[in-house]
């Protein structure tokens, strides 16, 4: 018989409305369940079980499965069902992609290796609910059983390799969900250092990563004997061809523990200056205040001179200079300096603004204005900027000259040659 001619004949041999009016008991339920749920917890920090609507989260779906696989068990003592059957083939696969999608999320929020495994785990959800819909899927099982893989003295089938990868997956997924999960609960609460809570969040997703592979390769029947000799391949390799990247992921963790540079301080890398936004396991992001961004490698923070700007008090030095006319008043010039950079609410009043008589300018006199912020994030170019123009403005009302520069030039007028 036809798959599609059986389909047919188990929804008619069924009851369909009622069914769908078990179906529909078993949704509203769930929904219920999961909007009481939802409005005692905080919408501000969605979790892996519930998102900012009662729709996002993965609460729901395991609710709805949960609630249609028994209306599904209690149906089946009285009559034959089809939707109930279908409903539930759907709802798991909802429910797998629900939970992988919202773990993803949550623990590489801005990864796009992250949105393609999600979107692969999707599509074979989504596979099996139609292979186990048409009722194929144990012919499809056994047909990639019989296909068979030799690897060395051993033969693997083509299922094995399918439910070993699904197992690893899923294993994996199940270690960030808990890691996650420990990082919210318990880093987060415990420590409040930004650099040591980066550390912390590494070493427990690193731990629980390696614990939960080998448990998954366990349980799909590989020899952990054989990793030993991917071991030492790995540590040959580490020796020649990748020991800068080993370099940078010591380094990287010399740098959180340390916590002589933290993320949130002001440095000075190679030249270029700018804020530590974030510190990765194999390179440190340093934003400058005009929106760049530089990806320095944490050796070069271990190895090379680094220059902490806020390492001391937070406080960041700027510096403007000018140059004024040679007959003006040089304590009328500082008063007019510092009083245009204590006019500016982000300039700090300890160290108090200074004004400085730094050259004899061909000019004029060459004045150099320092003065201190505490929030160099909120842009330098900008309080630089509001200082020169009250620097401008104090200036012009004081009537004194801002010199353009000037040349001498010089015309000689060549001898004539003598007239032969």
């Amino acid at each position: 018989m036809d798959i599609f001619d059986k389909l047919i004949q188990d929804f008619r041999g069924t009851n369909t409305a009622l069914e769908l009016g078990i179906l529909l008991v078993s949704l509203l339920l769930a929904y219920g369940v999961a909007r009481a749920v939802q409005s005692r917890h905080d919408a501000a920090k969605p979790s892996v079980w519930l998102g900012r609507t009662v729709l996002e989260g993965a609460l729901f779906p395991i609710l709805a499965l949960l609630f249609t696989t028994v209306a599904r068990t209690v149906a089946e003592h009285y009559t034959s069902v089809f939707v109930l059957r279908l409903a539930v083939q759907i709802l798991l696969s909802l429910t797998v992609i629900r939970l992988v999608a919202r773990v993803l999320a949550k623990t590489f929020p801005r990864s796009t290796i992250a949105r393609l495994v999600e979107r692969i785990f999707s599509w074979l959800a989504w596979g099996v609910a139609v292979l186990g819909s048409l009722g194929v899927l144990p012919e499809v099982m056994a047909e990639m059983n019989a296909i068979q893989f030799a690897f060395g003295k051993a033969n693997v089938s083509l299922l094995g390799v399918i439910e070993g990868l699904l197992a690893v997956g899923l294993v994996i997924i199940v270690v960030l969900w808990l890691s996650a999960t420990f990082e919210e609960r318990v880093i987060d609460e415990t420590i409040t250092d930004l650099s040591m809570r980066k550390m912390a969040m590494n070493l427990t997703r690193i731990v629980l990563l390696t614990v939960g592979l080998l448990f998954a390769l366990s349980a799909v029947g590989m020899d952990l004997t054989a990793l030993s000799v991917l071991g030492g391949a790995l540590g040959v390799g580490l020796g020649f061809g990748m020991q800068k990247i080993a370099s940078n992921y010591v380094s990287g963790f010399l740098v959180l523990l340390e916590r002589a540079l933290r993320i949130g301080d002001n440095v000075r890398v190679d030249g270029f200056e700018g804020r530590i936004t974030d510190i990765r396991t194999r390179y440190t992001v340093i934003r400058a205040g005009n929106g760049r961004e530089s990806i320095v490698p944490n050796e070069s923070l271990i190895t090379q001179r680094v220059e902490n700007l806020s390492a001391a008090d937070l406080k960041f030095g700027l510096s403007t200079n000018i140059v004024v006319g040679a007959d003006s008043d040089v304590a009328t010039v500082q008063r007019v300096l510092t009083e245009a950079a204590l006019a500016q609410p982000r300039v700090l009043r300890v160290p108090e603004p200074a004004a400085f008589l730094v050259n004899f300018a061909p000019d004029g006199l060459e004045f150099s204005l320092n003065f201190s912020i505490s929030d160099p994030g909120n842009g330098q170019a900008n309080i630089r900027s509001a200082v020169n123009i009250a620097v401008l403005e104090g200036l012009r009302q004081q009537g004194i000259d801002i010199p353009f520069p000037q040349r001498v030039v010089h015309l000689q007028r060549a001898e004539l040659s003598k007239s032969i």
